[in-house]
């Protein structure tokens, strides 16, 4: 009889939103955000960002795995552009990263 293996962890992963020009926010998952800042401003990231720019995150949340990840980003993108801003704000004022999550 075989020693059972360890239950692997789910990876944590990350729902965002980046600031791109004209003040327009783009929102997304990853699992590894600062590559995928460097993706979005190099211009390898979403078409979107390749077209208008991607400056800095403004919103960036912990998450348990991706599947709460990608629920997350669907409910983000399902608010109006005034409750992301106040997300945002919020963010910011709690001092970045993984602030609230």
């Amino acid at each position: 009889m075989a020693a059972s293996e360890p239950c692997a962890r789910p990876k944590p992963a990350f729902v965002y939103m980046v600031r791109c020009t004209g003040g327009t926010l783009y929102t997304g998952w990853t699992t590894d955000p600062a590559a995928r800042l460097r993706a979005h401003q190099s211009g390898r990231g979403a078409k979107y960002t390749r077209a208008r720019g991607a400056g800095g995150f403004a919103y960036l949340e912990l998450c348990a795995d991706k599947r709460a990840a990608l629920r997350r980003e669907y409910a983000l993108k399902q608010l109006p552009k005034a409750q992301k801003e106040l997300l945002c704000a919020a963010w910011t004022a709690a001092g970045g990263p993984f602030s609230g999550a």
